[in-house]
């Protein structure tokens, strides 16, 4: 059998999945007006290449230093920068670019009685939907585009002729061409260079919040502390220690991981670096570790860990985060690692 070079296949040889890329765009998004709401990292981003593409953007923005930023981009007040309110009566499509933890309240007191007939709502992370925290009306389109990487990678991607690939999803199409919107949003964006992924609300709230809770965001930061723990209670130079764990990790073995695959990144360092990987790996990465992930996604699943945070904001707001990063800065990796990146890059105003 011979499959097309964007279909994904199985060890079995079956198809499992196909990217979406540029000649699956069939339909453009030419006489749709988007308000993006928000200008942070996904709202900046991506709104920046959807006006390079030659869709009609406007945004929702409220005074704040993100509204300074988008008039320094070019956006112009009255022109194509408006209030929220404004912004989504103009909108045939109103793409919450938002953070989660502040949707819904800026839903249901603004964007909700703007919500007509043959209307869509947009968002980059299925949250509020999937944990029911926004409920749209039945006769407007709910779709997603949810790009796998940050708005500032979103923007460099683009500029560079690429893009970062995302997924898609269309929880209600109540006019037929909700996945054509959701399609031609991530056409716009860059995303179907490199490929988009059809998938669901529910599939990409639960995965995306399980990555970044047991490896990209968590887990990984956990295991640095702790493998840079263990060399200093060893008596390790504390720089030693931070270039080898965290340091080479992230500048060196993760790019390789990130173009070539994990067997990739083997071919390519020592013959002793891969027999350790595979003599010490399972050690670390043991069958408890993915007991503890599957009680993680469990959590995800039921809501348990939306409720949490939802509750978490309601008592403290930002600070329930922020707080938490403060502590982290006094841990002795990110003490040490903060002096060390001024040293080696002291013109990039690293921190």
């Amino acid at each position: 059998v011979i499959y097309m070079s964007k279909d994904i296949v199985g060890p079995d040889g079956k198809v499992i999945a196909a990217m979406l890329t540029e000649e699956d765009v069939t339909e453009n998004i030419d006489d749709e007006t988007v308000a993006v709401i928000g200008y942070g990292s996904q709202g900046r981003g991506q709104s920046l290449n959807m006006r390079d593409s030659g869709v009609n953007i406007i945004l929702g923005l409220i005074d704040d230093p993100f509204k300074e930023q988008a008039l320094k981009d070019g956006w112009v007040e009255g022109k194509n920068v408006f209030s929220v309110e404004e912004a989504s009566k103009k909108a045939t499509i109103i793409y919450m670019l938002i953070p989660d933890t502040v949707q819904a309240k800026v839903y249901h007191s603004i964007v909700e009685k703007h919500m007509m007939e043959g209307k869509a709502i947009a968002f980059a992370h299925g949250y509020n939907i999937r944990f029911a925290r926004i409920k749209p009306p039945e006769n407007v389109d709910i779709i997603m585009v949810a790009p796998k990487g940050p708005g500032a990678i979103v923007r460099e991607q683009y500029e560079a002729g690429f893009g970062v690939p995302a997924l898609i999803a269309v929880e209600q199409d109540y006019t037929k061409k909700a996945k054509n919107r959701a399609l031609g949003i991530a056409h716009a964006i860059g995303a179907t260079r490199p490929g988009v992924l059809e998938t669901t609300f529910k599939d990409e709230t639960e995965t995306d919040l399980f990555g970044e809770q047991v490896d990209l965001c968590g887990g990984v930061v956990e295991m640095v502390k702790a493998a840079y723990e263990t060399l200093l209670e060893d008596g390790r130079n504390p720089v030693l220690a931070y270039w080898e764990v965290h340091h080479e990790l992230y500048g060196l073995i993760s790019p390789l991981c990130y173009k070539f695959g994990n067997a990739g990144m083997l071919k390519r360092v020592s013959d002793t670096a891969k027999d350790g990987a595979f003599q010490s790996g399972p050690r670390v990465i043991d069958s408890h570790v993915k007991e503890n992930m599957k009680a993680v996604l469990d959590d995800i699943k039921t809501g348990k860990y939306a409720e949490g945070w939802d509750a978490r904001y309601a008592k403290k707001g930002r600070k329930a985060v922020t707080d938490e990063i403060e502590k982290l800065e006094k841990h002795p990796v990110e003490v040490i690692g903060k002096q060390v990146r001024k040293v080696m890059w002291p013109k990039d105003n690293v921190e």
